[in-house]
């Protein structure tokens, strides 16, 4: 078992060779969003950008779409046509994902299930979705609960599921949030290898395993219970896992970044902390690992 400190930076950002192209650190589908949930995919999009991912592209329905389109020009929000995900916005998400995949030379990850509704209609999207696609995906939030129906669609793909307590619940029918730390983690490894999934739990001490590795990240903070820090979470592992990183190195990576941004977004904010402040802190936690001189900017 691994605990997780500040050397995993390192792991996963080096120097950038002057002659990298775009896409060269990543390109992050973002599939979310619902008509009351339009902040969550524009969260993990904003985060994502801020671990260093060359291109994010959000995908959601209209009303989302459109609200996150007007926050900053970063912002690349397809549109679909309807309120919520449905059915019929497979060949769309499907054709999107692929074209990305080509564009972006593999270097590509999805963040799928941020404010996307728990409907039926929505969840046999998602599973239809991950049946016909075959990138590393991060599952998150409400997408989450989809598994559950339907295990085997996972198999044979990359992919890191990201619950809190109560999902992980949904997920797996396992109550563990009052276990000893060490029962919970061997839960979360053999949950892990059942699903052949990367599972990053969130919670005081973030518990990462894939079936066969163990790493744990118990720095912590008690802001982060805060509306869309799980959001922000998903994007930094999308960055991070977009740049063809281990999915436990990059769910490792993402969640120390995710925690001590929050650290320092709570020395300024304290109780009026938000996701937005959050965010704000990535780039002093990426920028601690290179050194401060023309040369790395």
């Amino acid at each position: 078992m691994k605990t997780i400190d500040a050397s995993i930076l390192s792991e996963v950002y080096k120097e950038r060779d002057i002659e990298s192209r775009k896409y060269d650190f990543g390109m992050v589908i973002i599939i979310g969003g619902s008509d009351f949930y339009s902040g969550s995919p524009a969260l993990s999009a904003m985060a994502a950008f801020r671990s260093g991912a060359d291109m994010v592209r959000i995908i959601a329905p209209k009303r989302a779409a459109d609200i996150i389109a007007s926050f900053t020009p970063d912002m690349a929000a397809y549109p679909l046509k309807g309120n919520y995900l449905t059915q019929k916005d497979i060949p769309i998400l499907v054709s999107m994902t692929e074209a990305a995949k080509v564009a972006a030379r593999d270097n590509i990850a999805v963040v799928l299930g941020g404010g996307i509704g728990l409907s039926k209609e929505t969840q046999d999207t998602v599973l239809e979705y991950l049946s016909k696609i075959s990138v590393t995906t991060i599952i998150d939030a409400d997408a989450i609960t989809a598994i559950k129906s339907d295990p085997k669609v996972l198999e044979g793909k990359e992919c890191i599921i990201t619950p809190h307590y109560n999902e992980f619940y949904r997920l797996t029918g396992k109550d563990i949030y009052e276990l000893p730390l060490e029962e919970k983690i061997e839960t979360v490894k053999e949950e892990a290898r059942d699903l052949g999934a990367t599972i990053l739990l969130k919670g005081s001490v973030d518990i990462i395993s894939d079936g066969s590795e163990v790493a744990i990240n118990e720095i912590g903070s008690p802001y982060l219970t805060v509306g869309g820090c799980g959001d922000t979470l998903a994007g930094i592992v999308g960055a991070i896992a977009s740049r063809k990183t281990p999915a436990v190195k990059a769910a490792s990576a993402a969640a120390y970044i995710n925690v001590v941004a929050g650290r320092l977004a709570a020395q300024k904010f304290g109780e009026s902390l938000t996701a937005l402040d959050l965010i704000g802190f990535i780039p002093n936690v990426i920028k601690n690992n290179f050194k401060e001189n023309e040369q790395s900017i």
